[in-house]
């Protein structure tokens, strides 16, 4: 069923068209990714789609049924509440609902002892009605709904008390994230959901993405994220939009095989033209009425062939090439038994591994577990605790800073680069800054008014210059289009140097990185392959193993792992039985207050006060049982 159509929308910005005759329909329950570089149009349409912008010419269909959801950045927040209390406010009528369900009850347990039965029959059925309706919109279950999609999210028990006034913006960007996917629209319009996330997180919203009963429409730079979520790419590019029934993987491939064909089909066409107009000419040359009227009718119908455009890949890309000016011994880095703290905040400790050259290594870890402090430690800008460092010889750093805050805010772009490599003639930078697509006045731009991208590629130039054999590189794919990123990936892919990368891109680390290493409070622990390697071997750890027992164990070692073995066994065995036990009596719970429900509908039981009241505090007390097991219920299930 099509829920959302769009023929030959058209949408300009004065004389900018943005979108020009795009036509797509929407069917009910697909999973879709919008993809196109930066100011391709893909939040214009967004916005289209949600009724903030207008659109100038062209049809657009909505289903009467269909109910929009699209996450804002800057929703507000009620900045006195928790956590919890922000998200219970997606239920809130719910929270009514229960409310007046109590209400009733007790206005029932009052007319039982006036004996109105009109009127008590009328209290009746209308309670009848809403406590279903309540069970139908699983009135029971939504506080276990709301831990489930914060816990998802990233969000601890403890965090879930925490007041709005106290979050960054990425802990309010993620509270807003919880409070729609709650609200579980029919469609999902989904503006770069992946930001300020960790990959715990991101690979959790992508497992209630794919089983998400309705249609999600999505706008994201991941491109791990979009292959694992979508079944279609909508690309925006040159004002028109393409479709690919498929999922990144499938529309990257799809897209080169269809530039190839038509770069043939074009090449092929300018050796007929190039032909025909040799023909032409010679025609002419010899001068013959006769060669000249063949002339003129082959000029006729060239003229009139349908001209192949030669056909763009993406659009126009920087050139990135890193180089070393010298090589570094084999040993790059040595660190040992590594600690910081902050205060009384232990950060990390026991940290201890090896680079060697021309690894390309990968650190991974949670939010706020301190790579980017590690790296500042290495290049020696945070001192650590304890533990030892060592630089191997003729190693040069190179250091590539997620917040760019090398670079001057008040510097030009010109002369950003020009400071350090004054030995370039003023020509010579500006054609570099053209490679990294600044082009005339660009280069005379003030840093600070750079956008994110834009100061992305000047800091990847400036360390490109830097010719550094060790790049330590934080977040480098972080305010860079698809197109961007591919660029920077195949230039890593070919430097000869050493890389030591913090990245949430999985797609990245999976392409570039040849080593993982996953950094903990209590350590790091070594992936030797790209992140693919360390997903299966996280999976096959994280899967029972049966005891390995080797003839240099002692009988009491194999003993005692025995008996841990069981005891293992016997502790997973109880903890399913009384999930099990718990799943039983909510189930037998719920049909008491079901039963209960309908017994307070009954005129035997509202005509007796006595015996109303007692149903009603029976039913009263069920609920907070009720509550209760799922409460222990979900302990089970963590």
């Amino acid at each position: 069923m099509i829920v959302l159509s769009c023929n030959n929308l058209t949408k300009s910005f004065g004389i900018d068209t943005v979108l020009e005759n795009i036509s797509f329909s929407i069917n009910a329950g697909e999973k879709i990714g919008l993809i196109g570089v930066n100011g391709a149009g893909k939040t214009t349409l967004f916005r289209i789609l949600t009724g903030q912008y207008g659109y100038d010419q062209g049809e657009f269909f909505i289903s009467k049924s269909l109910t929009i959801g699209h996450l804002e950045q800057s929703a507000p927040l009620n900045p006195e509440y928790t956590i919890f209390q922000e998200t219970l406010e997606v239920f809130r009528s719910l929270i009514e609902m229960e409310a007046e369900l109590r209400q009733l009850e007790h206005q029932i347990a009052q007319q039982g002892q006036l004996s109105n039965s009109n009127s008590l029959n009328q209290l009746m059925n209308h309670y009848a009605r809403l406590s279903e309706e309540f069970q139908q919109k699983n009135g029971y279950g939504y506080p276990s709904e709301i831990r489930g999609v914060l816990k998802g999210l990233g969000f601890t028990e403890e965090e879930f008390e925490q007041p709005i006034f106290q979050l960054s913006g990425g802990q309010k960007t993620r509270v807003n994230l919880a409070k729609l996917l709650l609200t579980k629209p029919n469609l999902l319009l989904l503006d770069e959901p992946t930001n300020h996330l960790d990959i715990e997180a991101v690979e959790w919203l992508e497992g209630y993405l794919r089983t998400y009963a309705g249609t999600v429409l999505l706008i994201s730079h991941d491109r791990y994220f979009i292959d694992e979520v979508v079944n279609k790419i909508y690309e925006l590019e040159n004002r028109s939009l393409t479709i690919y029934h498929g999922n990144y993987s499938y529309y990257s491939e799809k897209k080169l095989q269809v530039y190839e064909q038509q770069l043939k089909e074009y090449t092929e066409q300018q050796k007929e033209i190039e032909k025909q107009e040799e023909i032409i000419r010679r025609f002419k040359q010899h001068g013959t009425e006769k060669l000249a009227k063949r002339a003129q009718s082959r000029e006729k119908r060239l003229a009139h062939i349908e001209r192949i455009e030669k056909p763009l890949l993406l659009y126009k890309k920087a050139k990135i090439r890193f180089e070393t000016r010298i090589s570094s011994g084999e040993d790059v880095l040595q660190v040992s038994n590594l600690s910081k703290s902050f205060g009384d905040a232990l950060l990390f400790q026991n940290v201890s591994f090896e680079i060697y050259k021309g690894e390309r290594v990968g650190l991974i870890g949670p939010n706020g577990i301190g790579k980017s402090t590690l790296f500042k430690i290495l290049l020696n800008r945070l001192p650590y605790d304890t533990g030892l460092i060592r630089i191997g010889h003729n190693v040069i750093l190179g250091y590539y800073d997620q917040e760019q805050s090398d670079l001057d805010q008040k510097s030009t772009v010109i002369d950003e680069i020009w400071k350090e490599n004054i030995h370039f003639t003023q020509t010579e930078v500006r054609t570099l800054l053209g490679s990294f697509l600044f082009s005339g006045d660009d280069v005379q731009k003030d840093i600070s008014a750079l956008s994110g991208g834009e100061k992305s590629r000047v800091a990847l130039l400036k360390l490109m210059l830097s010719k550094a054999n060790f790049l330590l590189m934080d977040e480098p794919t972080n305010h860079l289009d698809i197109s961007s990123k591919e660029v920077l990936e195949e230039a890593l892919l070919h430097y000869n140097g050493t890389l030591f990368l913090i990245s949430h891109d999985r797609y990245f680390l999976n392409r570039v990185t040849t080593k993982i290493l996953e950094l903990s409070h209590n350590g790091v622990q070594q992936y030797l392959g790209n992140y693919k390697y360390y997903q299966e071997k996280k999976k096959e750890l994280m899967e029972p193993q049966e005891p390995e027992i080797t003839v240099q164990k002692t009988k009491t070692q194999i003993k005692d792992e025995r008996r841990k073995e069981k005891e293992k066994q016997q502790e997973e065995r109880r903890v399913k039985k009384a999930r099990e036990s718990i799943e039983e009596q909510i189930s037998l719970l719920e049909e008491r207050i079901t039963d209960l429900e309908q017994q307070m509908c009954q005129e035997e039981v509202y005509a007796n006060p006595q015996l109303s009241r007692q149903i009603h505090e029976e039913s009263s007390a069920l609920r907070q049982q009720l509550e209760d097991l799922y409460a222990q219920w979900e302990e089970y299930l963590n």
